[in-house]
């Protein structure tokens, strides 16, 4: 099983938007870009919403089955790990290792040496073609490496052996995660984790690397953009080297976690993947859930009474819901607006607010990342919100496909 040059992350908290995602995607090949969907949804969220994987490989075979796409398509066990796995063996067919909780974690003495004599030629003077600069490599600094990612990368091995003795070597495909950390990963720690991923023999098509600067769920990249540029375009660069040099599959790519949204970096990425010709995979998985409360807000009424209900509560249980996801969002309370003045809106200043368009006067950051991990609260209303979703379907269904091509696809394709 071979992964397409470009892919998106599409998952769907609630399991509904799977037709109207896929509209998105049609368009972008109907316009030249064949990028494929995958469906992706981790084991956190499964237990929040009280689904299964079994769930998402409905909606996913479902939603092709009504548009009639003859295209590939996957569904991705999220952020998994050995103890997590199983559930996913039969419904799954992109497995994420997330390793990240691994990192600093031993290996054996005799794994140690093996690795660092595999990694001895590549200490002095590391030359990457395309990169100007040579990175230095100290026997020492290759051992600080080693015992920062070895062990991590040796986790993500017994995880794919494990899920390839169930499915079959070949018939999945496997990313390595390690982004959901506080530091980044630099391009010469990259190079090493490839070594490492080649050392331990897994077949890795993507790889996700914590960037510098803040990657928080559903709104756009803070740091310094010319930065980011030099890392992505090294990054690209360390990747080509790396499948050349240890015989990683030819097809490895980045993948872009918490990619939705990161506009001020779209033209950068889309740019460099056209001129060095590489794949990206891009999760925006998470924005799906907050198009479906834009439409329940436009479509008024009742469904923007529950809109307003959704974020009155959430703002209540900020510590509870913001907890899982304090890596990955950053909300001033202060700012938020109060629910009694939220209640005074109506479904377009809502909408507005919550609704990711740079420069709008109305929309908050704050705001939509509030309710962009508030999902628990809809979950817990149980079929009464999706009952309102499915009498809204069609004003829900335009919100969900014009995010993901007009803000997400366009953006990044330069269309």
């Amino acid at each position: 099983m071979k992964l397409d040059k470009y892919s998106f992350g599409v998952g769907d908290r609630f399991s509904q938007q799977g037709e109207a995602q896929l509209k998105a995607l049609e368009k972008a090949r109907a316009a030249g870009i064949p990028i494929v969907p995958v469906w992706n949804k981790s084991n956190r969220e499964h237990q929040i919403i009280h689904s299964s994987p079994e769930d998402t490989r409905k909606e996913a075979d479902e939603a092709v089955s009504a548009r009639n796409w003859d295209f590939p398509y996957y569904v991705d066990a999220d952020h998994i790990n050995i103890v997590t796995v199983n559930p996913f063996l039969e419904h799954s067919d992109f497995f994420t290792l997330d390793v990240a909780d691994y990192i600093g974690s031993e290996v054996t003495e005799q794994e140690m040496e093996d690795f660092l004599a595999r990694a001895e030629p590549y200490t002095g003077e590391l030359l990457v073609p395309g990169i100007q600069e040579a990175f230095h490599i100290s026997p020492e600094s290759l051992h600080n490496m080693a015992e920062k990612f070895l062990g991590a990368v040796s986790k993500a091995a017994g995880i794919y052996r494990h899920i390839a003795e169930k499915k079959g070597a070949g018939n999945f495909i496997a990313e390595v995660s390690m982004d959901e950390v506080e530091s980044a990963q630099t391009p010469e720690e990259l190079f090493f984790i490839l070594l490492m991923i080649s050392h331990y023999q897994i077949p890795a098509q993507t790889i996700a690397p914590k960037f510098t600067g803040r990657f928080n769920k559903g709104v756009d990249y803070v740091g310094n953009l010319e930065q980011f540029r030099k890392e992505f375009e090294q990054d690209l660069l360390v990747i080509d080297f790396a499948v050349k040099t240890f015989q990683l599959p030819d097809n490895l790519k980045l993948s872009i976690h918490s990619g939705s949204d990161k506009f001020s970096i779209y033209p950068i990425m889309g740019e460099l993947i056209r001129k060095h010709d590489k794949g990206i995979h891009v999760k925006t998985a998470g924005t799906t859930w907050l198009e479906e409360v834009i439409g329940l807000a436009l479509a008024g009424g009742d469904a923007l009474m529950m809109a307003k209900n959704i974020y009155s509560k959430a703002y209540c249980r900020q510590e509870e819901l913001c907890g899982p996801y304090e890596t990955v969002i950053d909300i001033d309370p202060a700012t938020l607006p109060l629910p009694p003045d939220v209640d005074a809106w109506d479904g377009e200043k809502f909408a507005a607010t919550l609704r990711h368009v740079p420069g709008h006067p109305n929309y908050h950051s704050g705001f939509r990342q509030l309710i962009h991990v508030g999902y628990k609260v809809a979950a817990e209303m149980g079929e009464e919100y999706l009952d309102m979703v499915k009498k809204h379907k069609l004003i829900v269904a335009e919100q969900v496909t014009t995010n993901i091509y007009d803000r997400h696809i366009k953006r990044l394709f330069n269309m």
